[in-house]
């Protein structure tokens, strides 16, 4: 694509990777056939194509309207469309540069503006969005429905009748470990999440640590334009890391257990590549991040291993549908691996169409866009639970609650369904 870019912008970092991107892209419209906004609206300008132009218009100088930033907004950074460009074209960075020119010339105002600015402020506080958690759940059966959606409830049943493994088996200390990251919303609304992990990776001789210290990604902020606090999260996740990925040759690295946390953490070396301080250390940390399913698979003649001695799943248990975030299987290219576990660990999967389609979550858009979400929901939970599967899992905390608010089935994370399959074992199985 041939470009002109304007004097404010030609010149910059952000000018000329949004040039190296625009090059790219060869308008062939691949994209569109796999954009959730373009299959609703079939409007141009709501799929990536119809973007890119409004983006190159507004970067030559075009000043952008409250409709150009409508159809930015739209779009969920999913980035099903870059999985699909033949071209290799980085939707999603080109998306940020644009957003934050639009946002110059054509500020938030009002509500828009006032629920932005909540949420980049409470949600990456885990301690202030824990309490505002503990209390939506206490008065949850007072709530609006469409408020009570927003929080799930505390679990209180167990995820497979099968009894809990001894809390002893979850303190012991092993020469290979692991750093994981608490992060803000999952502890508060998910937190057996971790702690099935912490489980599951004791079985196979991995100890998983939580530094303080460590707080939100910063994919909250970053996708809300606030770049420089999403970039201050980056800093002090490092800082709390980086003593024990140096000082302790036995911390292999990091794992991730919600994948949009994976992704943005995998990002810290493009985020923080202009910072002399911490450039280095942010290449660093991304280059040693894993997702918790690549971590166990390959460890997989291990785990074979102790399932071998699990019992078989009941019937009314083992059919299962299991929907890929956008954050895995586009942003960090992560296809199969966790379905691969999930059968080695007795679990039939149903077909899924269209599985490459976002549920409509996609971090503060559910909040933000929740017409599109809603419909996008249905789409997906349609497609999840048109084989009758006994429950639904995800590797990603705002996918599980957005879904879960829409469906009466169990909407777990698929790792606290490994861990309900090997929670018989006290103690691991010698190898």
């Amino acid at each position: 694509m041939e470009t002109h870019l304007a004097d404010f912008i030609r010149d910059t970092e952000p000018g000329r990777t949004a040039e190296e991107i625009l090059r790219r892209c060869v308008h062939c419209g691949f994209c569109n056939a796999t954009c959730p906004t373009y299959q609703l609206f079939g409007d141009e300008l709501d799929g990536p194509r119809g973007r890119i132009y409004l983006i190159k218009q507004v970067l030559e100088g075009v000043t952008p309207t409250e409709k150009t930033r409508t159809h930015l907004d739209r779009c969920l950074t999913c980035r099903a469309c870059e999985t699909t460009c033949p071209s290799g074209v980085h939707f999603s960075r080109l998306l940020d540069i644009g957003r934050a020119v639009v946002e110059q010339h054509v500020p938030r105002r009002g509500s828009d503006a006032l629920l932005r600015s909540a949420l980049k402020n409470v949600v990456p506080r885990s301690g202030l969005f824990g309490a505002a958690m503990k209390t939506g759940q206490a008065l949850r059966p007072l709530l609006p429905k469409a408020l009570r959606a927003k929080i799930p409830p505390v679990p209180s049943v167990p995820l497979l009748s099968l009894p809990d493994m001894p809390s002893g088996a979850q303190s012991r200390t092993h020469p290979r470990q692991l750093i994981a990251l608490a992060g803000c919303a999952q502890a508060s609304m998910y937190p057996n999440i971790n702690g099935a992990t912490r489980r599951v990776l004791d079985l196979l001789g991995i100890q998983m640590i939580e530094p303080q210290g460590a707080g939100c990604c910063g994919a909250v902020r970053f996708h809300l334009n606030d770049v420089e606090a999403a970039r201050a999260d980056a800093r002090r996740n490092i800082d709390a890391w980086w003593p024990l990925l140096q000082a302790q040759a036995h911390v292999e690295g990091l794992v991730m257990t919600a994948s949009g946390c994976g992704v943005q953490v995998r990002d810290y070396a493009h985020l923080l590549q202009d910072d002399a301080h911490y450039a280095a250390k942010a290449a660093r940390v991304a280059q040693l991040t894993r997702d918790v399913s690549e971590v166990i698979a390959a460890e997989r003649e291990r785990l074979m291993l102790l399932l071998s001695v699990c019992a078989p799943l009941p019937k009314s248990e083992c059919m299962l549908a299991f929907h890929s975030p956008c954050t895995l299987q586009h942003g960090q290219k992560v296809t199969g691996v966790v379905e691969a576990l999930l059968t080695a660990a007795g679990f039939t999967l149903q077909a899924v169409a269209d599985a490459h389609l976002c549920c409509g979550s996609a971090g503060t858009y559910s909040i933000l866009q929740p017409d599109i979400a809603l419909r996008l929901r249905e789409n997906k939970l349609h497609a999840l639970t048109a084989s009758s599967p006994a429950q639904i899992a995800s590797a990603n905390v705002g996918c599980m609650a957005h879904l879960q608010a829409g469906t009466a089935l169990p909407v777990r994370h698929w790792i606290e369904l490994l861990d309900a399959r090997l929670n018989l074992l006290a103690t691991p199985v010698s190898i």
